[in-house]
């Protein structure tokens, strides 16, 4: 949450180039505040399991957060009890005159396929194009952001010759960027991902900056210029046996599967998992819950 002092006090231009989070007497005392609106798609097959995992993270702030789930119409879950779904879930059609502070959406096991090919594409662009006016901020993860770059840039993922899988060290590369506000010189996400998308294909395009970049994994992190859309390609919200769940379930399929990077102790399977990566995982969805949300959005979100 914000200091409040006086934007007189000679500590003001101190702490704002420290990007301490400031606000002046003159806006606290004009600020309205509401609950934010935050909305979830779920796009994993392991709704339960995911919806938990961003909601941990989501509750990691003093902001009050109202969650909406949303799942698409034209895919069925399979792999989540149907009446969960009924309960808990909406589609497009019941949200669609809402408006938003902000959404998330997930990666999905689908990078094999061409986006054209996914049987809930035409949904997703629709729910994207919805967004630019219904939504405020939008946080696209892993395959939802190369979704969400391919559907408004044009950017191609590209098949990667062997899966990024792991716990991977970045470099923030503008740590006064508020996205990373409080991040160290390193930090660690997981990824697990058989694509990516270059960082010379997003340089080339003008409206995005990359934040974050591994030299073992790549891009992680982008911001369109806007601080509207924001994409990660890691997995900062999984458990810390998520790549243990899936390292060993390729591994009794028979599939081809290395042992994660960086995630096992002397990579060894049997000793349980080191996790590097929860603190700047609870702080990037933080901040942008504080800075790109909270702050920004306007109280009365019909003036979207």
């Amino acid at each position: 949450m914000p200091i409040k002092i006086d934007s007189a006090l000679p500590a003001w231009q101190l702490l704002e180039n420290e990007n301490i989070f400031l606000m002046s007497e003159e806006r606290a005392h004009t600020q309205d505040i509401r609950p934010l609106e935050i909305l979830l798609l779920n796009l994993m097959p392991t709704k339960i399991t995911t919806e938990t995992q961003f909601l941990r993270l989501l509750s990691n702030s003093p902001l009050q957060v109202n969650i909406e789930l949303l799942q698409t119409a034209s895919h069925k879950a399979k792999h989540t009890p149907a009446e969960h779904m009924l309960k808990f879930y909406k589609t497009f059609q019941d949200i669609k005159e809402s408006r938003f502070d902000g959404m998330i959406i997930t990666g999905a096991p689908v990078e094999h396929l061409e986006y054209e090919q996914v049987d809930y594409w035409p949904e997703l662009c629709q729910i994207l194009d919805w967004a630019e006016s219904h939504v405020y901020s939008v946080f696209h993860v892993c395959w939802g952001a190369q979704a969400g770059l391919y559907h408004k840039y044009g950017i191609q993922k590209r098949a990667l010759p062997q899966k990024v899988f792991g716990v991977f060290e970045h470099t923030p590369l503008d740590l006064k960027h508020p996205l990373l506000r409080g991040f160290d010189d390193t930090f660690f996400a997981p990824h697990s991902r058989h694509t990516e998308v270059t960082a010379s294909d997003i340089s080339a395009e003008p409206d995005l900056t990359i934040l974050a970049y591994s030299e073992k994994a790549g891009v992680h992190l982008i911001a369109d210029k806007a601080c509207r859309n924001f994409y990660c390609l890691g997995h900062c919200e999984y458990d810390n046996n998520t790549l243990a769940l899936e390292y060993f379930r390729d591994r009794n399929k028979g599939l081809p599967i290395a042992v994660p990077y960086n995630y096992f102790p002397d990579d060894d399977p049997e000793k349980p998992p080191l996790i590097r990566w929860r603190g700047a995982g609870s702080l990037l969805y933080s901040n942008w819950l504080n800075y790109f949300v909270y702050q920004r959005t306007p109280y009365d979100l019909s003036t979207l």
